[in-house]
């Protein structure tokens, strides 16, 4: 059993695991965005609060890189200006920043986030392979990222939680969402679960999985930057994010639809990582995953 280990080994892979997400700064940006006094715009009793604050954003995190690759514009704004691959764990820290200041942070600092957020978006324009143009202001193209991850993070969240949101729970989830995405510059951001998947289908006419999509799966399930040691924890939540995945999106991005193999193996293996995760990181601070 998970909780038979000594505390001092639950104290180390929590570390571990938080100073991957938040960076060698994490207990400083700790102090800001929950110790800091101020307006937020959730609690602790909200939606958004429970999902954001779960270790199922783990594998969560990986169905929606996925997943987003599939739209080949927003897969050329990351494949020429993210530096993914250099760089993995610092724009994972980015996000997880940003997540979790407009999530649990005062409402100052989350609109700060916010514009800094607009500010790089602008400056992120090119040509994709294709020929088109792109830009990741497009509220086209920001529609999708978000809903890509709104339906990530609440799928996640329905399989591996402890306690499932309920149906009114889960639309107020894509509602409080969609309140971040607006001021992101999403257009019309779907306000319940049914309008959130509705989106992400009315976006399958424009999916395909490019070769930079197919790339970015390889490294992001292949080939992810860790130690030896680290990887089959990762694999273990890969197979969990993979396992969420819809059928649609697995042969663009040449992985396979086994539904019974990872209704048996794949998501079962994803819930046992998650649920470690979960425990190790309660080690650290209790608030943050519940």
């Amino acid at each position: 059993m998970i909780t038979d280990l000594p505390d001092a080994a639950r104290r180390q892979l929590g570390r571990a695991v938080r100073s991957r997400v938040a960076g060698p700064d994490a207990e400083a940006k700790a102090d800001r965005i929950w110790r800091t006094e101020g307006e937020r715009w959730f609690s602790p009793g909200d939606p958004i609060w429970k999902v954001h604050a779960d270790a199922a954003m783990f594998p969560a995190g990986i169905r929606a890189l996925l997943l987003q690759s599939l739209h080949p514009l927003a897969m050329a704004g990351v494949a020429a200006h993210s530096g993914y691959k250099g760089d993995a764990w610092g724009r994972l820290q980015r996000t997880s920043e940003f997540l979790a200041t407009t999530t649990f942070g005062t409402v100052d600092d989350a609109e700060q986030a916010i514009r800094r957020v607009r500010a790089i978006h602008r400056r992120v324009r090119g040509t994709a392979p294709d020929g088109r143009p792109y830009a990741a202001s497009d509220p086209h193209l920001l529609r999708w990222v978000h809903v890509a991850e709104a339906d990530s993070f609440l799928t996640a969240y329905q399989h591996y939680a402890a306690t499932p949101l309920d149906d009114a729970e889960a639309d107020r989830y894509v509602e409080q969402a969609a309140l971040v995405a607006g001021l992101l510059g999403v257009e019309d951001a779907p306000t319940t679960v049914a309008g959130l998947r509705a989106a992400i289908e009315s976006y399958r006419p424009e999916l395909e999985g490019t070769p930079a999509a197919r790339e970015a799966a390889r490294f992001l399930l292949v080939s992810p930057p860790l130690p030896l040691a680290a990887r089959p924890g990762y694999a273990a939540l890969a197979a969990g994010a993979v396992s969420m995945l819809p059928w649609w999106a697995r042969w663009p991005l040449r992985l396979p639809w086994l539904p019974v193999t990872e209704q048996l193996v794949g998501r079962r293996v994803g819930g046992v990582a998650t649920s470690v995760v979960r425990w190790a990181m309660q080690a650290e601070d209790p608030r943050r995953l519940s």
